[in-house]
């Protein structure tokens, strides 16, 4: 089995801190967002992951490339990087991987998260993941019969006809066949807004009389945004907390302060006069003084002093100190 994971974009609704680290490799809980994600579709698979692929873009770096590497690793699967020169849509993406796009294969976006517990049906020529919404006219949907197959794939429907949403992550049981219904599609240039669309490929499998079916998930989370990753982070805090999950690091020094869990708090990092949580995740090496934060995500190396917070998102080496006279505040930096 093969997961194949287009990440190439940066993620520019989650600027600035995108500007230096990617958006799949931002940390959720303490781990990165696409980490999350393919240890996740393991549990679910339940079987041998032999090769993970990161569709990525030419400027994440080499220090990206080794992150991805190691979580490939960690499953003990071999990693393998391709590469996106140009933002041409989903079906582009996955054909830039198409050396490993061979056998069974999981094909996942890489700013999505979830939690599911059921049995991938692998009878079934492919399975599409999806979750039942409130408002499915702001996503795809998929359409079944009584048999319980899909039977249509409708975009953003102005009527409804389905709240089953598709969450972007599907398994093919050979997926040369997507392959090669989307190589059709890019020979043919058939673009919507400009970009190759997974969904063309599919539409041709699902048509040829291929057999899909639905994985419904019990949770969905997305990292699109600021507000949303803060809550995915909150939700994932709870989650990791119920099931016994241990958060808050041994080499944690705590002066005169108090946590109130679910937190995540990393390695050798401070706490002195400071309220942490709930729904808090700090990263490694951080410094929190007299300040109280709840419902935030810290990322590693940053400098807390005097500050009051509620629903932030604060980078890799930042300093904020909330009594500031004096500030340097970068491209698309927000304070609110």
């Amino acid at each position: 089995m093969k997961i194949i994971v287009p990440m190439a974009g940066r993620g520019s609704r989650l600027r600035p801190h995108t500007l230096t680290v990617p958006k799949p490799l931002i940390p959720i809980a303490g781990k990165p967002i696409v980490h999350r994600l393919v240890e996740d579709i393991a549990k679910v698979l339940d079987e041998k992951i032999e090769e993970v692929a990161f569709i990525i873009g030419e400027d994440f770096g080499e220090q990206v490339e080794k992150d991805l590497m190691k979580i490939a690793n960690s499953l003990g699967a071999k990693g393998t990087i391709y590469y996106q020169d140009k933002p041409l849509g989903t079906g582009h993406a996955i054909m830039c991987a198409k050396e490993s796009l061979t056998g069974p294969a999981v094909v996942a976006y890489a700013d999505t998260l979830f939690k599911a517990d059921f049995n991938l049906d692998k009878s079934a020529d492919a399975v599409m993941w999806v979750k039942k919404v409130e408002n499915p006219s702001a996503y795809g949907v998929v359409k079944l019969n009584e048999k319980n197959e899909i039977t249509d794939l409708v975009e953003k429907p102005e009527e409804f006809v389905s709240d089953l949403a598709v969450i972007g992550i599907y398994y093919f049981k050979d997926v040369e066949v997507l392959k090669n219904e989307l190589q059709n599609v890019l020979d043919a240039k058939l673009t919507r807004g400009g970009e190759y669309q997974i969904n063309d490929g599919i539409e041709a499998m699902r048509k040829s009389g291929l057999r899909f079916v639905p994985g419904k998930v019990d949770e969905w989370m997305d990292c699109g945004n600021k507000n949303v990753t803060v809550e995915t982070n909150g939700r994932m805090l709870n989650f990791l907390h119920r099931d016994g999950e241990k958060l808050i690091s041994d080499s944690v020094k705590i002066k005169d302060s108090e946590i109130t869990e679910p937190c995540y708090i990393g390695e050798n990092v401070e706490l002195v006069n400071a309220k942490i949580g709930p729904n808090v995740s700090i990263g490694d090496g951080t410094k929190v003084v007299n300040s109280t934060i709840k419902n935030s995500l810290i990322q590693t190396f940053a400098e807390i002093k005097n500050a009051n917070l509620d629903n932030a998102m604060i980078g890799n080496h930042a300093k904020f100190d909330g009594d500031f006279t004096q500030i340097s505040i970068g491209d698309f930096s927000v304070l609110e």
